[in-house]
């Protein structure tokens, strides 16, 4: 459509750049003649029309069209410019015929209806696919005026009406043309004539166009080439306006179906085509217009203005039409939610008025049967003792014997019959045999509650107050003697605690008591004195007010009481019950697996976003660069859920080993059962390709090894080549490390272990630590070396690490100068080592430093490794830190002479026991030398172990 303006321009630009050759064929078209009718108008000597011998056509089109599109599927993926589809324009909401001229983004594209010539942009759902019956040529061709061309520097008022103007003489009326010349485009050169009237000198006289310099049809090549297109966007003074926003923007531009060849318009038939018109409602015949004289032009304009007209008033009545159809809705509804109201408020009255004539008589019911409950209540709870019974407990204190109560043993007998029950689900693989289980587990979980129940009672029934402060005075007395106990140090406290609240329950139980007790008096009085004021036979008089007026107030008093006895007497049961019947669910999880899911989904669209653009030949550095601060924030959100996940799996891991066994079992979608095997370390959420991931060749050749970062810190993802059996091997191992760094953490002085996860598509396992970037001792002392005091701090964190891998039964057995780290140069930590590997695997491998080898005698023997073979390596790294670069000599066996260097005495010792005494020495008493203990400088010499290492040496010899 015209009525757009950036379309416009697009019309303009391809009117203004015609490169084609001219095709021509005398015999054939040269000055042929054709009856047509104007159907767009594209500028003062542009245009499109259809020919009135295709009436028939454009009837069949719109029924064929109107059947299908609505059933059809709209179009997905790449558009042809080259096929036809069907379009619904958007004032009349027909289906019309129509090509893509360019797609403006994701949702939208320009397009041209064939059959009209007019352009508009489009959604893609009104968008869809049409039979090939109906993939034909266009119904409507462009033309050309013969022999004008637009002038150069024309102003866009004038251009704008010189379209109108063009408009009013050709749009919807029999136009003969006389064939000069076709385009290769198609567009056909042609001269116009209304009647006797030459529209193409119309046109010129009122300046809307000029005549062309090269006019004959044999150079009109010539004559389109020379055209510089003046109405191209840099020749205009101004921009072009937004002719979308005027009121007139249809006029000559919405498709229309013809259905006879004169100008008549029948609002019945326009009516049943589907499309709308905006012309007056009295017939337009050729005759009515003779543009021969300046009356003919005056009744065009005065016809132009009544369409103008005619469009702005009919906008505005559709307009007052909605608003009217929006006031109606909105009072219709208004009016049935005061009908609603007033029927709620009839009901609510009725109610009050039936509930007021028995309000007494309720009310005093409801009072009765709650104090039927408080009796039963105290019935059972009659043994329950809350004063001071000082002669049963000085009764238990002399004959110094205290009994066991009865139901003790019957609850021991349940509570190893429930444990049982635990152990069976928790070992249990099958989901039916679960079930049956998971019912005998609750069966007895009821009998176990009963049985604490029952417990409870028959305790409260011993006088424990003196025998308590008894065993507290004796506790006193033994710690005097004997010291503190080292075991059960918190049972005092807990009795203690258990007393004290024992204590302010009873406080708190028998104030309610007693102001129930009150309240039931005031009743009771309240009742006595009513007798008395209704019997005829009492001579005392009485007023109403003295008995009758203070009874809301007694019975309010008396209901409170009672209920608050109430709940302090089950309230306990109940919250018991509760627990025991409450059974924990994943609905959270899967929650968060779902907003998982949506933001991964999202993250991968802006990755392969940004690749296109990075890609592209004319990509925006700006928009490539928002794209990353977006992917970078999905990222760090993935991240976010994936911690809130572990969260999660950590609660249900807790409740799995303290209660409910059955869950892994009740709900294995979840990997709940892999999440415990690997010690919280395996993540199912995590993929190899939503990390921006460098690869780092320099630090390793023989696995992936990839840079990252996540939320701010520098990580890598070590890759492992894995198969069925490898994968449950490196998850083991990994799991068991990760379990003893968790029971240190900062402490544990080892490498932390952040997430392992699963790669789908190929057979490998990732796992992500921190990055140190030239942190290892390698790098340190190649850059500037640690001094010796550093050396000893980076050393004792090592030392730490070896303690707490040798403390949960994992061998290192690939401790070297590149895996372990000195973090800012005064903390030392462990790495990890190669899971896929077993010790024996890691251990065998070639490992030196300088020239010294790390590799333990015992290893080189073929013996397996074991924490003295770490501790051979961890005292060979001391003794390469201490003497810096100084050359190492060895004996026959390989192992380093440490008298040839000149070392701080306690370092020496340490670094003896270390390589020649290892059978004897552990990580933690490495821990305890007194080269970690000394301040440097304050160390003294040691005749004792300089005596040891010289009786040493004369063995050796």
């Amino acid at each position: 459509m015209w009525g757009r303006g950036h379309f416009s321009r697009i019309s303009v630009a391809e009117s203004a750049s015609f490169s084609g050759i001219v095709q021509m064929d005398e015999d054939m078209h040269y000055n042929k003649v054709e009856d047509v009718v104007g159907s767009h108008v594209e500028d003062a000597v542009t245009f499109w029309a259809q020919s009135i011998n295709r009436n028939n056509d454009i009837v069949k089109i719109g029924c064929s069209l109107s059947e299908v599109c609505p059933h059809a599927n709209s179009v997905f993926g790449n558009l042809d410019p080259k096929k036809i589809y069907g379009g619904l324009f958007s004032e009349d909401k027909c289906w019309y015929r129509c090509k893509v001229l360019k797609i403006i983004n994701d949702e939208k594209c320009l397009v041209r209806y064939i059959d009209y010539g007019n352009t508009e942009i489009l959604n893609r759902s009104d968008i869809v696919e049409i039979p090939l019956d109906l993939q034909f040529s266009s119904v409507a061709k462009k033309y050309r005026l013969w022999g004008l061309q637009i002038p150069s520097g024309q102003e866009v008022t004038q251009f704008d009406q010189g379209r109108t103007f063009l408009g009013s003489l050709i749009f919807e009326k029999e136009i003969k043309m006389r064939i000069k010349a076709t385009y290769q485009d198609g567009t056909v050169i042609a001269q116009a004539e209304y009647g006797s009237v030459d529209i193409g000198e119309e046109v010129a006289k009122k300046g809307f166009a000029e005549k062309s310099k090269l006019t004959s049809s044999s150079n009109t090549c010539e004559e389109k080439k020379s055209d510089p297109g003046p109405l191209v966007l840099r020749n205009f003074k101004s921009p072009i306006p937004s002719w979308g926003h005027r009121s007139n923007q249809s006029a000559f531009t919405r498709p229309k179906g013809r259905l006879s060849g004169r100008m008549t318009l029948d609002s019945k038939n326009e009516n049943d085509a589907g499309n709308h018109v905006t012309f007056p409602k009295e017939n337009l015949t050729i005759g009515d217009f003779n543009l021969g004289s300046n009356v003919s032009l005056a009744k065009i304009k005065q016809d132009q203005k009544l369409i103008e007209e005619n469009e702005r008033l009919k906008n505005e009545k559709e307009v007052l039409l909605e608003s009217y159809k929006a006031l109606q809705s909105k009072v219709e509804q208004t009016a049935q939610e005061l009908q609603q109201e007033k029927a709620t408020t009839m009901d609510l009255t009725k109610h009050l008025e039936s509930t007021l004539k028995t309000r007494v008589g309720t009310r005093m019911e409801n009072l009765a049967a709650k104090v039927e409950m408080l009796k039963e209540i105290r019935r059972v709870n009659i043994n329950v003792r809350f004063g001071n019974d000082l002669s049963d407990a000085l009764q238990v204190l002399d004959e110094d014997c205290f009994t066991i109560p009865a139901s003790l043993t019957e609850l021991e007998r349940i509570w190893t019959e429930y444990n049982l029950a635990q152990e069976n689900i928790q070992t249990c693989e099958n989901v039916n045999e679960g079930s049956s289980l998971i019912a005998k587990r609750n069966e007895v979980q009821q009998k176990l509650n009963m049985a604490v129940e029952i417990f409870i009672l028959e305790v409260d029934e011993l006088p424990l107050n003196k025998r308590l402060k008894t065993l507290q005075d004796l506790s006193t007395s033994l710690e005097a003697v004997y010291g503190q106990a080292k075991e059960g140090t918190n049972s005092e406290e807990i009795l203690k605690k258990f007393y004290d609240w024992k204590c302010d329950k009873r406080k708190e139980f028998t104030s309610v008591r007693s102001e129930t007790e009150v309240s039931l008096q005031r009743l009771v009085a309240w009742f006595q004195n009513t007798v008395k004021a209704f019997d005829l036979s009492v001579e005392e008089s009485q007023t109403s007010e003295d008995t009758i007026s203070s009874l809301d107030e007694i019975l309010e008093k008396t209901e409170s009481s009672i209920c608050k006895e109430l709940e302090i007497s089950l309230i306990f049961k109940k919250q018991i019950i509760e627990c025991f019947n409450k059974s924990p669910n994943v609905d959270h999880l899967l929650s968060i697996k779902k907003t998982l899911k949506n933001l991964k989904a999202r993250l991968r669209w802006k990755l392969v976003e940004k690749n296109n653009l990075e890609e592209s030949d004319d990509h925006d550095g700006s928009e490539i660069e928002k794209i990353k601060q977006e992917i970078t924030q999905l990222r760090n959100s993935v991240f976010q859920e994936i911690y809130r996940e572990q969260e999660e799996y950590e609660k249900l891991n807790s409740l799995v080993q303290t209660w409910f066994p059955e869950l892994p079992l009740l709900y294995p979608e979840i990997g709940l059962l892999k999440y415990m095997n690997s010690g919280g370390l395996l993540t199912m959420s995590l993929e190899r390709d939503l990390l921006d991931a460098e690869p780092m060749k320099e630090l390793s050749s023989k696995r992936p090894l990839v840079c990252s970062e996540v939320n701010g810190q520098i990580i890598l993802l070590k890759g492992y080549s894995v198969d069925v059996d490898t994968e449950a091997r490196v998850i083991q191992r990994a799991a068991a490390y990760h379990r003893a760094w968790r029971d240190a953490r900062e402490d544990s002085g080892l490498l932390p272990l952040i997430f392992l996860f699963l790669c789908k598509s190929d057979p490998m396992a990732y796992l992500m630590v921190p990055y140190y970037p030239r942190a290892n001792l390698s790098a340190v002392q190649a850059s500037v070396p640690l001094t010796s005091e550093e050396a000893l701090k980076v050393m004792k964190g090592v030392a730490q690490g070896l303690h707490t891998l040798h403390k949960a039964a994992i061998v290192h057995g690939s401790l070297h100068q590149n895996n372990v780290f000195a973090l800012n140069r005064e903390q030392g930590i462990v790495g990890d080592f190669d899971f896929s590997k077993s010790v024996n695997q890691r251990a065998s491998v070639n490992m030196v430093v300088g020239d010294l080898s790390l590799i333990s005698p015992e290893l080189k023997m073929g013996k397996p490794a074991s924490p003295s073979s770490d501790l051979y390596a961890y005292g060979c790294l001391l003794l390469w830190l201490s003497v810096q670069n100084q050359k190492f000599e060895t004996n026959e066996d390989g192992i380093p002479k440490v008298d040839q260097f000149h070392l701080d005495c306690n370092v020496k010792s340490l670094i003896y026991s270390l390589i020649y005494c290892r059978s004897s020495m552990t990580a933690e008493q490495v821990l305890n030398a007194e080269c970690f203990l000394v301040p440097k400088g304050k160390s003294t010499p040691n005749p004792e172990k300089d005596t040891e290492y010289t009786e040493y040496k004369e063995n050796k010899n």
